[in-house]
């Protein structure tokens, strides 16, 4: 393949991958989220089983994919970049001929963690004010409607957008495209990226943790330098990779959690940045916060980037092109 496809190839495959790999996963990513912005003295959900279950009783099976179309919408964008930009600055890197360092390999993660946050930080935003609807009407104790595709409830998502204090009770109907188009209308292009600090301090050392450790727990797999390692052990390289560097960021991503979190419950204080959030969250709920969710987000990343590695290694998206019309488009 020539460059240009080897490219293509490589986003096909992070895209088929996160699609994937997010239609599995997102029940325990929504219950992470629920988790996360609960605060001491309000608990809804015990645990994730509990969260779980107490969403498909008052929100129906399709309430544990709430917010799911964002994500498998902006997924494959999110996961190709992210995939595609590792490559190719580990390409760069190695352009002595000698393998790459160790430290090399933690810049180009860098460097991969840099570029995501373009396309993950309003997917998240968005993500976020869908997966917790439930929860904050849970918290009221007021019925909520909902469908596979919108919700109705008794607070507008945007009830108290960027700490205006500004309370609408009326019941509406809010979809992800409502939400973007009420963030640009009020804050421009800046609403939809608030979080940013929050997601680059969780995307990069996330990347910088998982790419060095997979590639190395990869190359204890593989029978010779030449071959390439078993396929299940590819798979098992990518959740252990992505799990340790999950839990190992899962603080900065109850920070982002917290502020990418326009509508609060009652009495949920708000922040003004990352500072303040951390400082508020360690006086009011004491360090232990910081892990909310930790198990969830690792059995949320664990399968996700196994899967991703499965993705690579059978080789989706060289398929697709070697039978398409593009591969007469190479050299």
């Amino acid at each position: 393949l020539s460059n240009s496809l080897y490219f293509l190839s490589k986003l096909i495959n992070g895209g088929i991958a996160g699609i994937v790999g997010v239609t599995c996963v997102f029940p325990i990513d929504l219950a992470k989220t629920r988790l996360q912005n609960q605060r001491r003295g309000q608990q809804v959900y015990k645990s994730m089983m509990d969260c779980l279950v107490k969403t498909v009783r008052s929100e129906g099976y399709f309430g544990m994919y709430r917010g799911a179309a964002v994500n498998l919408t902006l997924v494959t964008p999110e996961k190709a970049i992210k995939l595609a930009a590792n490559d190719f600055f580990r390409h760069h890197l190695a352009k002595d001929g000698k393998g790459l360092t160790v430290f090399k390999e933690m810049l180009a993660g860098c460097g991969a963690g840099t570029c995501q946050v373009i396309v993950t930080t309003p997917m998240e935003m968005l993500k976020i004010q869908l997966q917790d609807a439930g929860r904050l009407a849970a918290q009221q104790q007021k019925p909520v409607m909902m469908t596979p595709t919108k919700l109705v409830a008794t607070n507008a998502v945007l009830s108290r957008s960027f700490n205006s204090g500004m309370v609408i009770s009326a019941p509406r109907a809010v979809s992800a495209t409502q939400i973007a188009k009420e963030l640009l209308q009020t804050h421009g292009i800046q609403g939809l990226y608030k979080g940013l600090g929050a997601t680059l301090m969780r995307d990069v050392p996330f990347s910088i943790v998982y790419f060095p450790l997979f590639a190395n727990l990869n190359r204890l797999g593989k029978p010779s330098p030449e071959e390439s390692s078993p396929f299940y052990w590819a798979f098992l390289s990518g959740c252990a990779a992505g799990s340790t560097a999950a839990v190992a960021v899962n603080p900065c991503d109850v920070v982002k959690t917290r502020l990418q979190s326009l509508n609060k419950g009652a009495s949920e204080e708000t922040y003004s940045g990352v500072v303040d959030c951390v400082s508020k969250i360690m006086q009011k709920e004491g360090p232990s916060a910081f892990l909310k969710g930790a198990g969830c987000r690792a059995l949320v990343i664990a399968p996700l980037f196994g899967i991703v590695q499965v993705m690579y290694f059978v080789g989706v998206g060289e398929y697709i092109l070697d039978n398409s019309p593009l591969r007469f488009l190479g050299p």
